[in-house]
């Protein structure tokens, strides 16, 4: 089991490796109640959790959610709070989350909103959750408007990423999660790269012995930006904070944003690096190998490295709408050299449209 800690505001710990939901017991503390957010397919997880709350002495108050971003709604948000107001949910319960990235997402914000602020479990269940959405102290639901759009900063007491939940895991899911991993690896772990390139179909294996490794090397990574930089604050030039996170999120979003959402959001985020990077070479000299290492590891796992779908007056409009905007702005997170992040602020016309035409040729 491999533990990391997350030094913040709250600080908390995550363990990473197979049975790490065992340890579930010792977050109960003085909570009566446990109320365990779950998705469907997590059924048999979520009553293991029960267990394992009555074990140590506590009530389990079981609530199922819509698989994925359906769960993240302002409906179901209302249906939750009602079950932990008809429970008898007080401020020293537990709200755990036992899914993927939008049940952890909800699990965090139900959490955060209850009485002002309850203690929360994050459970993830996917590698993009383990390494993403169930590890970093956002939370959120969606509005019809947009994604995201309602939300807190809110750190899980714990997090407990149970690497053997993987198991089953679609490869296409596995790869999205790499997209992430493989991000990590570029802005600020170069052993991460050399482990997937040596490897590639142990790193596409979730019951593989390298997968734990691949996880906690990610949240290694996301522990030490957001212990220096909780609430993403603005960067400016080489002094980056957690914006760094969001490395290929630009285009990445904005890809997502135009096709409605139907692609994952791991190879959004791939293609977004492959933009990043072409942008990066020209505006601030980034070079060609180093451009080329981004379309090699992401086809290592088989993700997309050319993107055909949405145009470029489209993506211009979406990009505009990005969180890292400011007025009228573009402001991308780029790289002088894997490892060396920087930010790229309002760069000319031709470099975005000769990133995209990199992109798409």
């Amino acid at each position: 089991m491999t533990v990391v800690d997350f030094i913040t505001e709250r600080p908390y710990r995550a363990l990473i490796g197979p049975g790490a939901l065992d340890r579930l017991g010792e977050h109960v503390r003085d909570a009566a109640l446990v109320g365990i957010l779950h998705a469907p397919p997590l059924a048999s997880a979520a009553r293991r959790a029960g267990d394992l709350v009555r074990i140590a002495g506590a009530e389990p108050v079981l609530i199922e959610l819509p698989d994925g971003e359906a769960a993240k709604t302002p409906q179901v948000l209302a249906r939750c709070w009602s079950a932990l107001a008809v429970a008898g949910f007080t401020r020293s319960d537990l709200v755990v989350g036992i899914g993927g990235g939008a049940t952890t997402d909800l699990a965090g914000f139900i959490a955060a909103t209850w009485m002002r602020g309850v203690r929360w479990v994050s459970v993830p269940t996917t590698v993009l959750a383990m390494v993403d959405a169930g590890i970093g102290g956002k939370t959120g639901a969606d509005l019809p408007e947009g994604k995201n759009l309602i939300g807190a900063f809110w750190e899980p007491s714990a997090v407990l990423a149970d690497t053997g939940l993987l198991a089953g895991l679609p490869v296409d899911d596995v790869r999205a999660g790499l997209g992430e991993v493989i991000k990590h690896g570029l802005i600020a772990d170069e052993r991460t790269l050399e482990l997937i390139e040596a490897s590639p179909l142990e790193a596409l294996d979730p019951t593989s012995a390298l997968m734990p490794e691949l996880i906690a090397r990610s949240v290694r990574v996301k522990a030490d930006v957001v212990g220096a930089d909780l609430r993403e604050s603005t960067s400016v030039g080489d002094r980056v904070g957690r914006e760094q996170l969001n490395y290929g999120h630009t285009m990445g979003h904005a890809i997502e944003a135009g096709e409605h959402y139907t692609r994952r959001h791991g190879e959004c985020v791939g293609l977004g690096m492959v933009f990043a990077a072409e942008l990066a070479h020209r505006v601030i000299g980034l070079a060609p190998e180093h451009v080329e290492r981004h379309r090699r590891m992401l086809g290592l796992v088989g993700l997309p490295t050319r993107y055909r779908g949405i145009g470029w007056q489209r993506a211009r409009t979406l990009m505009a709408r990005d969180k890292k905007t400011r007025g009228a702005t573009l402001r991308f997170v780029g790289l002088r050299e894997p490892g060396r992040v920087t930010m790229i602020v309002d760069p000319p016309e031709r470099a975005l449209i000769g990133a995209w035409e990199a992109l798409t040729g």
